[in-house]
């Protein structure tokens, strides 16, 4: 169940944010991290720019959530390292994590870190070693039961279980810069980080945000193909999909999604899922649940929750595509 944003190609947004004409009251910034790339808009409420704060905050985002990063605080627990108290940026996602878990029975866990290295979609890329009696032995290290934070640190029941966090830490990050902003009086922004997207308030024309949702075809180039346009008023948006990340070997294609049930990618029909929530992180997880589900189950997921809206991407026997959108959501399609 690791992050489907950031690909191994690196292939990085999901859908494409249309940001309607920005004129000099509004500020922009571009650039890379996590991987991916991103883009702030924001309407400042005197000029002035943040991009050297934003770019710290970034920073010391990946410092503690980079699996990527040796020295990052995350590294450093799935390493086992003495003494390591866990800082706020790792308990948020913690906590949203365990609720996930809880909440989807078990099918959004970040402990799936062994796995997905045995794979290679995570922060080891080799999986020509992969075999049913290895992905059996790491199981026993995968469940959120097996792990809690006790007075600032980490307690696992077993060293073997390590964090993989992709699949909730770039929506996490685009609320942190969101967050960050609207304490700065930054009141009409819109946040993208990898596909991720806060959107608050107005755009520089005085109307909500619209995002593009990228169509699901293999290899296609982020924005050239849109699914659909969405309406986004103070909601956040993640898409997660296995049509950019994913390898073959022996002529199957192997998606990045993991059950975290059997070890073994996902294989169904629902090639992307987009989810629609008050806040990025709680999107970015479900859009992962979904996608490890299917297509049937997150329809039955989705009306359970009246606090989600989404926009599922599937395809038929014919290898057509098609779309479920729920009730709510369906007002702020576009086109």
């Amino acid at each position: 169940m690791p992050c489907c944003k950031t690909t191994i190609y690196a292939f990085a947004l999901c859908f494409s944010v249309l940001c309607l004409s920005c004129n000099k009251e509004y500020v922009t910034h571009q650039g890379f991290t996590e991987g991916t790339t991103y883009k702030i808009v924001y309407e400042s409420p005197d000029g002035t720019s943040y991009e050297g704060e934003i770019v710290q905050l970034l920073q010391q985002f990946n410092e503690s959530l980079s699996t990527y990063l040796p020295h990052s605080l995350i590294s450093r627990i799935n390493r086992n390292e003495p003494g390591v108290e866990v800082d706020d940026y790792f308990r948020t996602v913690f906590d949203k994590a365990r609720e996930v878990y809880e909440a989807s029975g078990g099918v959004f866990d970040v402990t799936i870190a062994p796995i997905v290295n045995l794979w290679g979609f995570g922060f080891t890329s080799d999986p020509s070693g992969m075999d049913t009696a290895k992905i059996d032995s790491l199981l026993q290290y995968v469940g959120m039961q097996k792990v809690r934070i006790v007075e600032g640190k980490v307690v696992k029941d077993s060293p073997g279980v390590m964090f993989d966090v992709n699949a909730i830490a770039k929506g996490y990050s685009v609320d942190v810069v969101a967050d960050f902003l609207q304490k700065k009086g930054c009141r009409n922004c819109l946040v993208e980080i990898g596909g991720e997207i806060v959107a608050r308030g107005v755009n520089s024309s005085g109307k909500s945000w619209q995002v593009g949702i990228d169509r699901p075809a293999d290899n296609a180039v982020p924005g050239e193909e849109l699914q659909a346009i969405v309406t986004l008023a103070d909601k956040a948006l993640a898409t997660s999909g296995n049509y950019r990340r994913f390898f073959e070997k022996d002529g199957v294609k192997y998606a990045h999604s993991i059950d975290v049930k059997t070890g073994y990618p996902v294989r169904h029909h629902l090639l992307s899922a987009t989810v629609v929530a008050d806040d990025c992180i709680t999107a970015d997880a479900w859009a992962t649940v979904c996608m490890v589900s299917g297509l049937e189950k997150s329809i039955e997921l989705m009306e359970n929750r009246p606090e989600l809206e989404a926009f599922l991407v599937y395809s038929d026997r014919q290898g057509n595509y098609r779309t479920y959108i729920t009730k709510g959501l369906r007002d702020a399609i576009v086109e």
